[in-house]
């Protein structure tokens, strides 16, 4: 596949069909063996192999028993975040952990109204 942008949908089944046989041979497997360790029919192997239309399930399938189904990942690579998106997150995110407090809070906490500690029994000015 060259330039497979401007593929049709037939050419890109057919050049799809030729590279899964090319894999299916080079593993050294017949239609059969292939079809079988993949749970599909062989005619339906069949129609793969020469780009025919099929169920996505069934590519599937054969992607899995010939071992490249984690290819997808480079087929439809996830989506990236762009940079405004990567600075909108960026201060929503956790910059410290925070240590574990009693279920009733803080003991000592200071309240409004209340005196200081340190001038409760002093002098005060």
């Amino acid at each position: 596949m060259v330039d497979s942008e401007y593929l049709s949908d037939r050419a890109a089944l057919a050049a799809l069909g030729e590279r899964l046989s090319s894999q299916r041979l080079e593993r050294n497997l017949t239609q059969a063996e292939l079809a079988r360790e993949a749970g599909v029919s062989k005619r339906t192997l069949g129609r793969i192999e020469n780009g025919e239309s099929t169920q996505l399930t069934n590519l599937i399938r054969v992607l899995r028993a010939l071992g490249l189904l984690g290819n997808l990942e480079a087929l439809v690579p996830p989506p990236t975040a762009s940079p405004i998106d990567q600075l909108r997150t960026q201060g929503k995110r956790r910059k410290r952990a925070s240590s574990p407090q009693d279920e009733e809070g803080p003991k000592d906490e200071w309240q409004w109204g209340e005196p200081d500690k340190d001038q409760e029994g002093g002098s005060q000015p």
